[in-house]
């Protein structure tokens, strides 16, 4: 009976936190997107001649004439965010490169790799920093990379491993990957438009989340009053490509029915989803033909915010779950900036205006290079 009661221990989101380039708090990316205001400009941080696009959602306050990586800069502005912190709790980052910045600010160098440059870096500076027990451990799963991580901390949660689990995700945007995406092509030479006919590819951003997930008792023993309830998660592949999404979202769909299933739900019982919704013509395509497969489009409602502080890589899942507790504390969506020109098929799901929320729960997805996907189900508390 004690091994059934700890599996089925209820997962509440007690701290939700968001650093982007809308500002340095929660509030500030949802009355930007309730706003209709963007967070994307032109960078000055590098040369960006020889790219495709001189735009991202970059964060001001960010100082990249240092020697030290722009990414642990970030990390203090989100410890300074976060309230005290229980000692044992499990400690999960999120980031797809880290400190990769090192590379182009060490290029003179040869020899060893510069220090602080590995992930588990990242994630030992915050454990350390915030004083806790164990050093904890990194996800690295491309975009999708903060999202798994949330379902990793809620897994353990409900299966009663441990009690309380911070997930720290963060990525900035560097010449190193600002090139990558351009060599790709997958970057729109304009500020993306997620989900509009003309869309042209994504908009890179940098951002941070921390969510700190904890059990019912263990909230309650802190005094933690739930902001959330995760019900569901589900992760899944797509084997496709090594890019690019399969083209009916076979992968995405999976992921969302075994969190629709974990929640106790039937995917018509969603009535609003928060996409990936990068900008790029396979990535919405794809999104658009799971939303029709698996949901009514006259009862559905979705959106993006990708327009408007850019696709912040490993750091996305995150800032987007925890946008989505505000949605739930609000009652609304915001709009989806940048969608101008509604795809066929987004007519009645997609809008660049906020919307009253429909329901009690949200899905947000998220998906990444080499076919993975993943999806979370929050429950209004």
């Amino acid at each position: 009976m004690e091994g059934r009661q700890a599996y089925m221990n209820a997962v509440y989101v007690t701290e939700a936190l968001a650093i982007t380039s809308m500002g340095p708090d929660l509030e500030s990316l949802y009355n930007g997107l309730m706003d209709q205001k963007s967070g994307i400009s032109k960078i000055t941080r590098f040369n960006t001649s020889c790219s495709t696009s001189p735009f991202a959602g970059v964060i001001h306050g960010l100082d990249h004439t240092k020697r030290a990586s722009l990414i642990f800069q970030l990390a203090d502005m989100l410890i300074e965010q976060l309230g005290a912190i229980e000692k044992d709790s499990f400690l999960i980052t999120a980031s797809t490169k880290a400190g990769i910045d090192l590379l182009e600010k060490n290029t003179t160098q040869s020899g060893m790799l510069p220090k602080n440059l590995l992930l588990s870096d990242l994630t030992e500076y915050i454990a350390l920093k915030i004083k806790l027990n164990d050093k904890g451990i990194n996800i690295n799963a491309a975009c999708a990379s903060s999202t798994i991580a949330v379902a990793k901390g809620a897994s353990l949660i409900r299966m009663g491993i441990v009690d309380s689990v911070l997930i720290c995700c963060m990525d900035t945007v560097t010449q190193f990957v600002f090139s990558g995406f351009s060599a790709l092509g997958a970057m729109s030479d304009e500020p993306a438009r997620p989900f509009d006919k003309n869309r042209k590819g994504l908009t890179l951003g940098e951002g941070a989340a921390a969510i700190m997930l904890m059990s019912e008792e263990k909230a309650r023993a802190c005094g933690k009053a739930p902001l959330g309830r995760i019900t569901g998660w589900g992760i899944a592949n797509d084997a496709t490509h090594l890019t690019a999404p399969a083209k009916d979202g076979y992968g995405l769909k999976l992921a969302i029915e075994k969190a629709c299933k974990k929640a106790g739900l039937f995917p018509h019982d969603i009535h609003a989803i928060n996409t990936h919704g990068t900008g790029t013509k396979y990535n919405d395509s794809m999104e658009i033909n799971v939303m029709h497969s698996l949901f009514n489009p006259n009862q559905v409602m979705a959106n993006s915010i990708k327009g408007a502080i850019g696709h912040t890589l490993g750091a996305a899942g995150g800032i987007e779950i925890a946008l989505c507790i505000n949605m739930l504390k609000k009652g609304m969506m915001p709009g989806t900036f940048g969608f101008l020109d509604p795809e066929k098929g987004t007519e009645k799901i997609i809008s660049p205006f906020a919307r009253p929320l429909k329901g009690d729960c949200i899905l947000t997805t998220n998906s990444g290079f080499g076919g993975i996907n993943a999806a979370i189900i929050l429950q209004k508390v």
